[in-house]
């Protein structure tokens, strides 16, 4: 086992990692911005060193910045939580190089699938099914057009070298394809430093369904059962649940299959999640696979009772995974809302400001993943997310009670919030019977 593992991430996700490290008793270290010198996370890990200026380009997402700080303090791991340097390859191989243990997939892993249209075609050619679409980035919007008529309308814009929803653009006629290959071009070459687009069929109300898998470097490779995370903002998660309700068991079957068929096809090894869209008729497509630990992590967590951070981390030094499949038992129901310094009226824009106080509920089958306390600073440079309410329950029903009250318990003064919204959204009658898709929350079934 290691020494020391750096955590190259801040927020909620530092902290939940540090925890995982200090339960196998390991060294740890922070890095932060100056944005962070007083955040939680800098102050509960062994060290912590001082990474650069507030803007995430010259802290978290330096590479040799924060391989700098593994040098200096002695580390010889670095987990990367999520989002920043999680999924770049040449992070993980920039590690590698350097001596270190990233805690994660194979940089090679996270180059194809984070190459949008080459997971699609490695994919397929596993026997994933993936949604109709173009076979690879197309060139300009002619080319578009020429594909249109057999995709059919509508259809959407993707960018080829990145996820999370950034610069996707739905095109519901032919004449609208030219300005709309401008935007989606235009965002993605500010989202990912990369122009290229794919094209693919537009799934109308479809849920988006996930399967989270953990491989490791003996083979070994497993599945946690499946998320339902089809309540979205800008294609970006409020509400995840797991199991997914009112799947028919063969399509659940269906979907862990395809998720270890893809994993297997890339040698995949640590915690991964590979998500996908299902239609009305039940059939399902690969969207992405999300090459880290994800935000959603801690409902799988509360129905397997099992440690994915401390598995990551055993993995990560070469030890076998600690659970084979029939080790893996589903037990109950757990839902996690994401509590955001937004405002849901205005469109889920991000509110800054100081946080003045603050009240988080607990109790039985109530979790919370936390990265503020009062007086923590919502900068305008890092994602806004606050914490994590998790509940659990003996089943669905008792699950969603119990987040319903945490909800109500849960206050936060100096910055707008999620937490209005997201009750809503838990106490609305589709979502109470299971009848979520990824197209809700734009259309206005919540409210604002």
């Amino acid at each position: 086992m290691f020494r020391a593992v750096l955590v190259a991430n801040r927020g909620e996700i530092a902290r939940r990692v540090l925890r995982a490290c200090r339960r196998l008793s390991l060294g740890t270290v922070a890095v932060y911005s100056e944005a962070d010198r007083d955040a939680p996370h800098v102050r509960e890990a062994d060290q912590a060193v001082l990474l650069g200026p507030a803007p995430a380009r010259e802290s978290y997402l330096d590479i040799e910045r924060v391989i700098d700080a593994a040098r200096r303090t002695g580390a010889d791991a670095v987990h990367p939580g999520y989002g920043f340097l999680s999924e770049s390859w040449r992070f993980a191989e920039a590690c590698r190089q350097a001596g270190l243990a990233f805690v994660g997939p194979d940089p090679e892993a996270i180059r194809v699938m984070g190459d949008k249209t080459e997971a699609r075609r490695v994919m397929a050619a596993a026997g994933v099914p993936v949604v109709p679409g173009s076979a690879g980035p197309i060139a300009d919007v002619a080319a578009a057009e020429a594909l249109a008529p057999e995709i059919g309308f509508p259809l959407v814009l993707k960018a080829a070298g990145g996820g999370g929803g950034i610069g996707m653009a739905r095109v519901d006629r032919v004449q609208d394809l030219a300005a709309a290959f401008a935007g989606a071009t235009r965002r993605a070459q500010a989202a990912f430093g990369n122009p290229a687009l794919y094209v693919e069929r537009y799934l109308d109300r479809p849920r988006h369904v996930e399967v989270q898998v953990f491989g490791d470097t003996r083979g070994g490779l497993v599945h946690l059962y499946e998320r339902e995370c089809s309540i979205q903002r800008r294609h970006q998660k409020l509400v995840e649940e797991s199991p997914a309700p009112g799947l028919e068991p063969a399509v659940k079957e269906g979907l862990v299959e395809a998720a270890l068929a893809g994993a297997r096809a890339i040698g995949y090894v640590n915690a991964g999640t590979l998500e996908f869209l299902v239609d009305g008729r039940g059939r399902f497509y690969f969207l992405e696979m999300n090459t880290r630990i994800q935000v959603e992590h801690p409902v799988t967590e509360e129905v397997t009772g099992l440690d994915l951070v401390v598995e990551q981390l055993r993995v990560a030094a070469g030890e076998p995974l600690s659970w084979r499949q029939g080790d893996i038992v589903l037990r109950g129901a757990a839902v996690e809302c994401r509590v955001y310094a937004e405002d849901p009226a205005k469109k889920f824009l991000p509110s800054p400001g100081t946080i003045a106080a603050l009240h988080v509920p607990a109790g039985e089958g109530i979790r919370v993943e936390s990265g503020v306390e009062v007086g923590s600073s919502v900068s305008v440079h890092y994602d806004p997310l606050l914490f994590k309410l998790v509940s659990r329950g003996a089943g669905r029903d008792e699950a969603l009670a119990r987040m319903a009250a945490a909800l109500a318990a849960t206050s936060v003064e100096g910055v707008r919030t999620t937490l209005p919204f997201l009750a809503r959204v838990v106490a609305h009658p589709d979502f109470q019977r299971g009848a979520a898709h990824t197209q809700m929350v734009e259309s206005g079934t919540f409210g604002d």
